[in-house]
């Protein structure tokens, strides 16, 4: 029964501590265009910044299949 003292303002702190983090990423955006994420691997790369990584330069279509 001692116990109860402990866990019940524990367990009520650590609730208030869930829904202070979920309003404040509430108010942050965290969940706005959830959508846009998904899609966002779907989409094409984003340009090379440096020559290093850039991918090699594609072969005009007629002379890829000669070799």
């Amino acid at each position: 029964m001692e116990s109860l003292y402990l866990l019940i303002p524990l367990s009520a702190g650590l609730v208030l501590l869930i829904l202070a983090v979920f309003g404040w990423a509430l108010n942050r955006g965290q969940f706005e265009e959830l959508e846009q994420e998904g899609e966002r691997i779907l989409q094409t790369d984003d340009p090379a910044l440096d020559v290093d990584q850039a991918p090699p330069p594609r072969q005009p279509q007629e002379f890829q299949n000669r070799s």
